[in-house]
Parts: C-alpha cells; sequence; structure tokens
C-alpha cells in the first residue's frame, strides 16, 4: 500500500512540536535548568542532549535556541513566538540556527567544514547555533574533532 501526503503538509513531530516551554512535555528537569540558564544569563556555549528516539532532544534544543534569540523574550522566559527570530527559526529559515544530521554527515571532513563556520560571528541573531542530530553516528575522528571544539570553543 503506499500513501501519498501533500507536500504542504508537516510530518507528525514538526506538526505537534512544542513552540514554547510551557507545551514541552516530560522534560521538566531539563526545561527548569534552561530557563534558570537564561534567567541568570549563565548559558553554557554546549549542551548534550541524551535519551531514546522521541524524548524531546531535538524539540528542546529548537525550543532554547529559540528563546536565546527571541527579541521579546516573556516574564517566564518563555519565547514570543512572534518576533522576526521566533517565526524563522520555527520555520527552519533562519541562517544562524543549522541542524545538522550527524547520520549523514559523520566524517571528518563534515567536522572540519562545520569548524570553520563556527568561528563566523552570527548574521542576524544574537547567537549563532548548530544542532547536531545523531551525533552518535559520527566517526570516531571526526567526533574527536568535534569534542576538541567543544573543549576549546571560538569567543
Amino acid at each position: 500500500m503506499l500513501v501519498c501526503t501533500p507536500m504542504h503538509q508537516k510530518s507528525l513531530y514538526l506538526k505537534y512540536r512544542p513552540d514554547d516551554f510551557a507545551n514541552l512535555v516530560g522534560q521538566e528537569y531539563a526545561k527548569k535548568t534552561l530557563i534558570n540558564a537564561i534567567k541568570f544569563k549563565q548559558v553554557a556555549h554546549a549542551y548534550l542532549f541524551t535519551g531514546p528516539r522521541g524524548t524531546g532532544k531535538t524539540s528542546t534544543a529548537r525550543l532554547l535556541a529559540k528563546a536565546l534569540n527571541c527579541e521579546n523574550l516573556g516574564d517566564g522566559y518563555e519565547p514570543c513566538g512572534k518576533c522576526e527570530m521566533c517565526v524563522e527559526i520555527s520555520k527552519g529559515s533562519l541562517m544562524d540556527l543549522q541542524e545538522i544530521d550527524a547520520a549523514s554527515n559523520r566524517g571528518i571532513d563534515e567536522v572540519r567544514d562545520l569548524k570553520e563556520k563556527i568561528n563566523f560571528a552570527p548574521s542576524r541573531s544574537k547567537y549563532k547555533i548548530y544542532i547536531i542530530d545523531e551525533v552518535h553516528m559520527m566517526t570516531k575522528e571526526a567526533f574527536n574533532a568535534l569534542l576538541k571544539t567543544l573543549e576549546e570553543p571560538p569567543s
């Protein structure tokens, strides 16, 4: 059986992805930790989200990116969802947010390319953010090169 969906329909995981921390379910400790980091201006240069598939790792990373770059961050440190940065992050069109699939881009050459890009300042947003999904699929050499960047981040 072949099921075809129109191109304008979003995948379920995109359609129901939370757009603010209030709608992030099952990640209370992570949510509180990230909101406190933003609140007290103690945001780390890297966060590692681990867990089984479908637990909200990428959604949490995207929410953090949205909160860090939101132009009208709310009282509860929730992204407004209406400013230019929030809209572009939701649409996946913000140039300063790169989501990389490490299962497909798993080699040392891809990490070298990433390391070159990291040295450039964000073009329009406050923070330049890289979300590296499926990082466990990287080659040993690529992971070691990435680890060096995590240990000694550029200014």
